[in-house]
């Protein structure tokens, strides 16, 4: 595995897994440990364009919405 998650992440690369093979845009996620994580994306970039995939934009809600007040007017 080529991978820098950890083994006990395994439930975590299954949803990294899914969300790129299926072509994705966003993977949103409150995992920011192991997925929203920009060394561990760097990474998984790198090896899913090498399987000729493209990795999607990860991120929290937070990061994609910004501010709920900013949203909610």
């Amino acid at each position: 595995m080529r991978s820098n998650l950890p083994p006990k992440a395994s439930d975590d690369a299954v949803h990294i897994a899914a969300a790129t093979v299926h072509g994705l845009d966003y993977l949103l996620t409150l995992n920011c440990k192991h997925i929203a994580n920009a060394q561990i994306q760097r990474k998984l970039a790198e090896i899913s364009l090498d399987l000729g995939y493209e990795l999607p934009i990860i991120c929290t809600p937070y990061e994609l919405l910004g501010d709920y007040n900013d949203v909610a007017r």
